[in-house]
């Protein structure tokens, strides 16, 4: 099938799976499990682009694979965080409630909907890769793929630093600069990007492989000037003050970079 029919298909089938996450959230009162079902919704939509993709077997498999892979890592660690504060809303969404007082469910619908587009359209290099006609893999399928293992290996090790740090009663309170979080402020989401980035490598031999750029730059726009560092370092700034201002001052707020001395 061709990269068209995947991308519509992929919107239906992230549309379709986010009014029952809405209806759930409804039931349970916290919109927050939407963060849980964006992240495992990229597996059903990677599974459905191999099976009826055009694309030779392997590399759908192994992109579905990857994806599936990635989903899975994600959604599990934001279950585990989300779950854990439950019935305790993130503060993302309390503030859109309270925006929305009057309206509160129908303006989470809308909210959900667009996740689900959201899906289809970062899914897009996979859809390309899938409708490949070129019947081998070649050099951007290998170099996606150690891209993947390298964001992957990182985000896995910054998130497992992270939890490390915040369950040593000593630390409540302090500024982690543990392992990877001395180079970047957030090295979850620079490697986060980076799986982006290795989607589109990966797609990038496939016929308009290029236009498999707007899911990196997509997820680039979102991590640093939506929903990933704005609203992660005001609520670093309101509960460590000046010793998170210190952090801000010396270590890099994205890519990893060795921190300032002065």
């Amino acid at each position: 099938m061709t990269s068209l029919f995947l991308l519509c298909g992929s919107a239906a089938i992230a549309m379709g799976m986010m009014v029952v996450v809405w209806f759930f959230a409804k039931r349970m009162d916290n919109a927050g499990i939407v963060d849980i079902w964006w992240s495992f919704g990229f597996a059903p939509v990677a599974v459905f682009c191999g099976i009826f993709g055009s694309g030779q077997p392997l590399r759908n498999g192994l992109i579905a694979a990857m994806v599936c892979a990635w989903s899975f890592r994600l959604g599990t660690h934001l279950y585990k965080r989300v779950m854990s504060h439950h019935p305790e809303e993130d503060p993302r969404y309390a503030e859109l409630r309270a925006q929305f007082p009057k309206h509160t469910w129908l303006m989470f619908f809308g909210f959900f909907q667009l996740q689900g587009v959201l899906i289809a359209l970062l899914s897009l290099p996979v859809a390309l890769a899938c409708a490949d006609p070129n019947g081998r893999i070649e050099a951007f399928e290998i170099a996606g793929l150690l891209v993947w293992l390298v964001a992957i290996g990182g985000e896995s090790v910054a998130d497992a630093q992270l939890s490390f740090f915040r369950a040593q009663p000593a630390n409540r309170g302090r500024v982690c600069e543990f392992g990877l979080w001395r180079y970047s402020r957030h090295p979850n989401y620079f490697f986060e990007w980076l799986v982006w980035i290795a989607y589109f490598v990966f797609a990038l031999g496939s016929p308009w492989g290029w236009a498999g750029a707007l899911s990196p730059l997509l997820m680039l726009y979102f991590l640093t000037c939506v929903t990933g560092i704005p609203p992660s370092e005001a609520h670093s700034l309101k509960s460590r003050g000046d010793a998170y201002r210190d952090y801000q001052r010396r270590t890099s707020a994205f890519v990893p970079w060795f921190p300032k001395t002065s």
